[in-house]
């Protein structure tokens, strides 16, 4: 028989407060019963039965197409239903995703009228996904202990964690409810640990707009800049965070409960992350996410499940015109995706569009940065199709066959990240962008050299930064509904952001 904590039945609500409300008293039981469970387990004790707790759920069902459609969100692209029918999803870690969940009950009631149902699923909660931050506890235990233990606790389960509804490719069994969001819990759960691990920051420190490059000389740029933002007792930011969870706060500001806790890592984890930070989350986070679309791919498959507003790739590039020149920015409007890591998930002949709203924030910000306007802008920055590749060596390679394809897509530019971010934005419905900085040019012998790549380095990384923050500034100054674009959204979509 297996271990199970008190059953909640489900419960129907008209108030999006109440509803989270219950949503917390599910989780926090089931996850108790987990805890209690796991810490006699360790200690050796023989458990009554397989122990087992559920995530909770929310539904809501519909009888017509139509929506009450109030005013303030007519606009809005998400927060109601496609058609009639039932609707579900599972829900997790609402200490993180409150204000989210809150947000999407509150339109859901208003364009429905109809009574959010907030009960006990049938989809357990892997026992991993149960631990705190602290807790080490397989460690503890011998190798017959930890071997037990898996006939004993629900583990993690992939079959529940595919990215089907994200690819439009999964199809309800009859009887069974319509998605209402991109991803289950355990699928959440599942990225939120993987960024721990990779970024070596806790998920609760991500802020909704995102920084990504593939040099360490940009991280070390923003670490100045952001400790130089929070010395400033005046500044909208209130923590620097590094790896590690070191905090700093800023300057006027007493410390919190745990900030005593970080401790900087023997060595950086794989793609480290610093954040900075504001009270309503809306602060800027970067990614060093190394050389590669694999890389690429795994960082954004992870972030995407907090749901950021926007996204943006900083980084190098090869020019591939005669007219460019070392230093020149590159705002990709279109991508070749020559990288192949996302073939499986997202077909080649997708579209990839430019996003209006955020082409727009990167040219103001480049020319605010720079001070140069009108006509004089294009001398510095060109506007054009950037192709992403998985051979760091394409040059190499027999017949020219890259270039060949190059020069038809009439790309401008080369790397090996930025379709992957911008394809795996627009598959996670993420605002994405691309600004690049060229730093070779090997079609026209202009390789890169330790004293030119030093120079242009020193030159630029400051330049190119401070013109990724302005624009996640001016993405922010202009409204976050904005950029949930339709652009981003199939006929037939989820109701969550």
């Amino acid at each position: 028989m297996p271990y199970l904590p008190t059953f909640i039945p489900p419960t129907r609500y008209d108030d999006p407060v109440a509803a989270l409300d219950q949503v917390r008293h599910i989780y926090e039981s089931s996850l108790a019963h987990l805890r209690e469970a796991m810490q006699r387990f360790v200690a050796g004790e023989n458990l009554p039965g397989h122990v087992r707790a559920f995530y909770p759920f929310v539904r809501i069902q519909t009888e017509t197409v139509s929506r009450l459609n109030p005013a303030e969100n007519a606009r809005l692209s998400y927060g109601f239903v496609a058609g009639p029918g039932r609707f579900e999803t599972t829900l997790t870690r609402p200490d993180l995703f409150g204000d989210y969940y809150l947000e999407q009950f509150t339109l859901l009631l208003q364009n429905h009228g109809v009574e959010l149902e907030i009960g006990t699923s049938s989809q357990p909660i892997p026992v991993h996904f149960s631990f705190a931050e602290s807790d080490h506890i397989e460690g503890s235990m011998s190798a017959e202990r930890r071997q037990l233990m898996r006939d004993m606790f629900d583990l993690p389960d992939l079959a529940a964690m595919d990215d089907g509804i994200a690819n439009g490719t999964y199809e309800p069994r009859s009887g069974e409810p319509q998605p209402l969001s991109l991803f289950t819990a355990p699928r959440v759960d599942y990225s939120l640990h993987r960024l721990r691990h990779y970024s070596g920051t806790l998920p609760e420190h991500f802020q909704n707009f995102v920084l990504f490059t593939n040099y360490q000389f940009y991280i070390d740029e923003f670490i100045r800049l952001g400790l130089e933002s929070i010395d400033d007792p005046d500044s909208d930011y209130t923590a620097f965070v590094e790896p590690g969870n070191v905090i700093t706060r800023r300057k006027g500001l007493a410390a919190e409960a745990g900030d005593a806790s970080g401790k900087a890592p023997p060595r950086l984890p794989q793609m480290p992350a610093y954040h900075l930070m504001r009270g309503d989350r809306c602060g800027i986070t970067m990614v060093n996410i190394g050389v590669g679309p694999a890389n690429a791919k795994t960082i954004t498959d992870h972030i995407a499940v907090l749901r950021p507003h926007a996204w943006v790739m900083l980084g190098h590039c090869a020019g591939l015109r005669q007219t460019q020149q070392l230093g020149d920015y590159v705002l990709a409007h279109g991508y070749v995706r020559d990288d192949h890591v996302l073939d499986q998930d997202l077909p080649l002949w997708v579209p990839i569009p430019a996003l209006a709203e955020i082409q727009l924030a990167l040219a103001a910000a480049v020319s605010d940065i720079t001070e140069t306007r009108g006509p004089e802008l294009k001398r510095i920055m060109r506007t054009g199709t950037v192709a992403s590749t998985d051979n760091r060596n394409w040059e190499l390679l027999p017949d020219n066959r890259p270039q060949r394809r190059f020069s038809q897509s009439r790309a401008v530019a080369l790397d090996m990240e930025s379709a992957t971010i911008a394809g795996n934005g627009f598959r996670f419905r993420v605002p994405y962008g691309t600004l690049l900085c060229v730093s070779d040019k090997p079609l026209h012998g202009e390789i890169k050299l330790p004293g030119m790549a030093n120079h242009f380095y020193r030159e630029r990384v400051d330049q190119h930064l401070r013109i990724g923050i302005r624009a996640m500034e001016l993405l922010r100054e202009q409204g976050v509904n904005q950029l949930h674009s339709r652009k981003l959204r199939s006929f037939a979509e989820v109701a969550f952001q």
